[in-house]
């Protein structure tokens, strides 16, 4: 079931990434693009930055770090071991930028907000947000004797964060729509193999 699931979503990925190398911005992107620009306002631009703040170096070095340090001082050495794993998908990340090569929107197409660097496919905010936030989700969700609070409010905040990192990197004018939905499937393939390898070793500290 689980291989079949990362099967299918392997080769949507790649089906996606072929697209994306061969055509220019598609009707979806722009169109997309210019529904989500259009409901734009001071308050609305501060929230997207913000959300995407936490995405950029050093920002997500730094939280990483911190909550794989904050795993350790609670003796839970798996998880601050496989929080510190998130980290390989800057690399995934880079690596695909570089070897698909295709370019960020420009200004005659959207309006700019944020000027990325490096290329646009796929989106590393999103794919960063689904590895890290989702491996948070399914920490706590696994961990029996975190206090009920604290636990709902990481998986909120969490949740909240991976459903609001592509409509911010659109908003933002960095991604197209299909860059940040090559960023989420990627994402969710890592997520998918690094949870059930977490899940998958015994810890009897839970």
């Amino acid at each position: 079931m689980l291989f079949g699931i990362i099967t299918t979503l392997i080769v949507g990925f790649i089906s996606l990434s072929y697209f994306v190398l061969i055509t220019p911005p598609s009707y979806v992107d722009m169109h997309i693009s210019e529904e989500i620009q259009e409901r734009h306002n001071g308050t609305l631009e501060v929230i997207m930055k913000l959300v995407s703040w936490f995405g950029n170096l050093p920002q997500s070095l730094i939280i990483v770090i911190f909550a794989a340090i904050l795993f350790f001082l609670f003796k839970l050495k798996r998880e601050a071991i496989f929080t510190l794993l998130t980290l390989l998908s800057g690399v995934f990340s880079s690596s695909l930028k570089l070897l698909i090569g295709r370019p960020r929107p420009t200004e005659n197409l959207v309006r700019i907000i944020e000027k990325a660097k490096q290329q646009s496919y796929p989106s590393g905010h999103t794919l960063f947000y689904t590895v890290f936030f989702g491996f948070l989700i399914i920490a706590m969700g696994n961990l029996k004797h975190v206090n009920k609070v604290l636990k709902f409010a990481v998986i909120s905040f969490s949740a909240g964060m991976i459903f609001l990192i592509p409509i911010s990197r659109v908003y933002l004018g960095a991604h197209w729509f299909t860059d940040v939905l090559g960023g989420f499937i990627l994402g969710i393939v890592y997520l998918f193999i690094l949870g059930y390898i977490y899940l998958g070793l015994k810890n009897p500290t839970q």
